[in-house]
């Protein structure tokens, strides 16, 4: 893949997320094998620890959006190589059962193969999510 697909490929996740699209169109951008990981206490929330396969992501639409609320998700940079784009920026979000807010810079970086998104990895203040998500 070239750097300008990759961005592409990057620019089109931060679209279908940012816009609310079904969860299955937003999983068919990544391969069937997918690496999953966001690095963090796994018992907080369910979509933060190591997971594989397409089930990952569709999973994440649907628990991220019945367990917070998102207040903002800034977009700083998005970088690209051959086969990675790199998404930076700042988020805050709101975890519904406590009402506490997670703000906290990110860094998403994404491996792409073949067109496809084949590994996620998430950096975000894990200890602002893990304090947030208890009562």
């Amino acid at each position: 893949m070239t750097i300008q697909d990759n961005l592409k490929i990057a620019h089109r996740f931060l679209e279908k997320i940012g816009s609310g699209a079904p969860r299955e169109e937003i999983a068919s951008l990544f391969s069937a094998d997918l690496e999953w990981h966001i690095p963090g206490d796994a018992a907080a929330l369910p979509w933060i620890g190591r997971k594989f396969g397409r089930g990952a992501v569709e999973s994440f639409v649907i628990e991220s959006g019945e367990l917070m609320r998102r207040m903002r998700f800034d977009v700083h940079d998005v970088l690209a190589s051959s086969d990675r784009a790199v998404i930076l920026g700042e988020l805050a979000t709101v975890i519904t059962s406590t009402e506490k807010v997670i703000e906290s810079p990110f860094a998403i970086a994404l491996t792409i193969a073949g067109g496809e998104i084949s590994r996620f990895l998430m950096l975000e203040d894990s200890f602002s999510v893990a304090a947030a998500s208890q009562p």
